[in-house]
């Protein structure tokens, strides 16, 4: 190719780049891709919408036959009560009323009542069940749950009260009716039903015999169509380990059979947070659980509480404990700890108690992700997260930035790898809306953004090769002899030794190369040979000196 060639093309590729880039809008930057990157939402926003599939309502449940004797007055011991009271109204320190002297006799017995009553036939049985809601979540895709220690079991002291207050109820608001009513002349008001009450919950708790003692675990999942609603039922869960209950390594292990890609959170490290960082508790509080004017759906919606990380503490056995202002509940017990970057630092496991029983909102205390991770470790489970968070966690950054296209096909293929999901169902309805009201940002694939280039230049090539053609024709016409003009016959066309010239005049001869502007061999009019039409000049007899451009006598031998 020749310089002019070249220098021309340089020109156009040029001048086809400034188009191409004035032309099409920037692709998006590939960085902003990455599944791991936070949407510009909310840190609370995006790890609730990350998490929840992962955090499920437990329950732990005892059942069994609760056995209470019948109890009756001890006739010694009554008399000599009675002889006391006798003498306390005559010393003045009791009113002479009766209301006032069965008064002063309940409160005696309450205080002591195996003194003042004893076991007697028949014994009264009745079937119950006692138990209690927590929090866990899934550690790996085939069912391996954690939650704490208590959420899974109770000690006898613990478990004798749930029954007392579950079962007992009847017998001991039976019993006070019978006691009362031996009270003759005397009108029971609320004071003196409360006292003899108290009487029969304190000895029926202290009498009464569990047989037959039973313990399930189970963790609540939706049915298949997702959805955490009137259709979610109690798989049951077995136990694999656990530890001690608060203070100690406050940690158990579950295992749901028959499991396979289940969301999972991810675990991190102690190092990851630290005082003054914020943490997220997600799990399900009793006050919202154990609330019926809620819905079964709405109230089987983990909750998400945030609050800084106020002290690293240690128990004095050595375990260590993180304190936070992070709000907790019952039923938030063993519930996942996250950073702001969604891992899991540790597990809900207690909180304080004021003196009247009331949960202190602003220390809870997480048992640190290491115990957790050394629990696991003994039992050999790794934790692992299956291709259905992948891709959820990967349509939650699309659907947040917008992306409904890109979201929408990997939502469905999450809701084909785990149909129970509870959530994906309403995403692809709300991402269906959102792009049939038009609202999708999606970018451009980047093929189809080279296809666009590619256009584009290729018009422009044919643009310029057209031009290019138009310009070559107007300046043949512009060189070709005029019209209806004969050229010269061939021998006038070159110039003949003097020997052999005629005495005609012979018009002059332009050198090579003298050419009316053209480019192609062109001579004037009548002056290119018969090869000239293809753009290359016919030499005659003569040759041309390449080096200078002029022309110097044919060698001998020819004319």
């Amino acid at each position: 190719m020749s310089g002019y060639f070249r220098k021309r093309w340089t020109k156009i590729a040029a001048a086809a780049a400034a188009v191409v880039a004035v032309a099409l809008p920037a692709a998006p930057a590939a960085a902003d891709d990455a599944p791991g990157e936070r949407p510009d939402v909310p840190v609370g926003t995006w790890l609730a919408a990350r998490t929840q599939p992962a955090v499920q309502l437990t329950s732990f449940t005892y059942t069994g036959t609760v056995a209470v004797p019948t109890s009756t007055i001890n006739e010694t011991a009554f008399s000599r009560l009675t002889q006391q009271a006798v003498e306390a109204v005559q010393a003045g320190k009791i009113s002479s009323d009766e209301r006032s002297i069965a008064k002063w006799l309940f409160q005696r017995i309450a205080a002591d009542v195996d003194t003042y009553l004893t076991e007697t036939t028949p014994e009264r049985t009745v079937d119950a069940e006692v138990g209690g809601l927590c929090t866990g979540w899934w550690v790996t895709p085939d069912g391996y749950m954690v939650t704490g220690a208590h959420c899974v079991q109770v000690g006898e002291t613990e478990l004798s009260k749930l029954f007392a207050q579950q079962a007992l109820a009847k017998f001991n608001e039976q019993d006070a009716k019978e006691i009362i009513a031996g009270l003759q002349g005397i009108e029971a008001d609320e004071e003196i039903l409360k006292l003899a009450q108290q009487i029969y919950v304190t000895f029926n708790t202290g009498h009464m015999k569990i047989r037959n003692l039973q313990q399930s675990l189970s963790v609540l999942q939706s049915l298949p169509g997702g959805g955490v609603d009137k259709t979610a039922k109690a798989t049951p869960a077995e136990l694999v380990s656990v530890g001690e209950s608060y203070p100690g390594k406050d940690f158990a292990l579950l295992k749901v059979n028959g499991q396979q890609n289940l969301p999972t959170v991810p675990l991190g490290e102690d190092a990851d947070v630290r005082t003054g960082d914020t943490l997220y508790i997600s799990g399900f509080p009793g006050l919202v659980t154990n609330t019926p004017f809620f819905s079964l759906e709405s109230r089987l919606e983990p909750a998400l509480t945030e609050g800084p990380y106020n002290a690293r503490r240690t128990t004095q056995t050595g375990v260590p404990y993180i304190q936070t202002q992070a709000p907790s509940y019952h039923g938030n017990s063993g519930g996942p700890v996250f950073s702001k970057d969604g891992k899991v630092v540790g597990m809900l496991i207690a909180g304080t108690v004021s003196e009247g029983g009331e949960a202190s909102e602003s220390e809870s205390f997480v048992l640190p992700v290491s115990i957790i991770k050394e629990k696991l470790g003994e039992k050999n489970v790794k934790p692992a997260q299956a291709v259905t968070t992948t891709r959820y966690n990967e349509a939650l950054n699309d659907y947040f930035r917008n992306w409904f296209e890109e979201a929408l096909p990997k939502f469905r293929e999450v809701q084909a790898l785990f149909p129970n999901h509870p959530y994906v169902a309403k995403y692809i309805s709300d991402t269906q809306a959102a792009i049939s009201a038009g609202k999708d940002e999606s970018p451009k694939p980047i093929l189809m953004w080279v296809l666009i280039a590619a256009g584009v230049l290729l018009a422009i090539v044919l643009v310029v090769v057209v031009v290019k053609l138009l310009g070559r024709r107007r300046r043949a016409r512009a060189d070709a002899p005029p019209y209806g003009a004969v050229p010269p016959p061939p021998w006038q066309q070159h110039q003949l030794p003097a020997s052999h010239q005629h005495q005609a005049p012979v018009p002059p001869q332009a050198p090579y190369g003298g050419y009316n502007g053209s480019n192609y061999g062109y001579g004037p009019a009548g002056q290119y040979g018969q090869h000239g039409q293809h753009g290359q000049p016919y030499l005659g007899d003569q040759t041309r000196d390449v080096r200078y451009g002029q022309f110097s006598p044919p060698p001998d031998g020819h004319s």
